[in-house]
């Protein structure tokens, strides 16, 4: 018999013995409802096209709109992000687009 058997016995033993005063429940399992942003709305206004082919592909205007007011030079770090670390296939040439349409719209105070 191996000499770490019975510390594994020990160790089995007191995992699976009842804690006195706490009874096991069946699990029960509950419905939520989860509301989903519109996906049918889209960026307006000049310089919009390039946000609505570019980023509409992964998020929702509403999600984009509801982000905090960035300044320009944050907003091209969200869109580098976006291409470096999420490989979105957005073209360099739309690049400074989309960060000028973004801080048009969601500019720092």
């Amino acid at each position: 018999m191996s000499s770490k058997l019975p510390a594994l016995l020990l160790l089995t033993a007191v995992l699976l013995t009842p804690v006195p005063g706490h009874s096991e429940s069946p699990l029960t399992l509950t419905s939520v409802t989860v509301e989903l942003p519109e996906s049918d709305n889209m960026f307006t206004g000049p310089g919009s096209e390039v946000v609505n082919n570019n980023c509409l592909a992964c998020h929702s205007a509403g999600m984009v709109l509801n982000q905090p007011a960035l300044p320009k030079a944050t907003w091209q770090a969200v869109v580098a992000k976006m291409i470096r670390i999420y490989k979105a296939p957005v073209e360099e040439k739309d690049v400074g687009p989309i960060v000028d349409y973004l801080a048009a719209i969601k500019p720092a105070n």
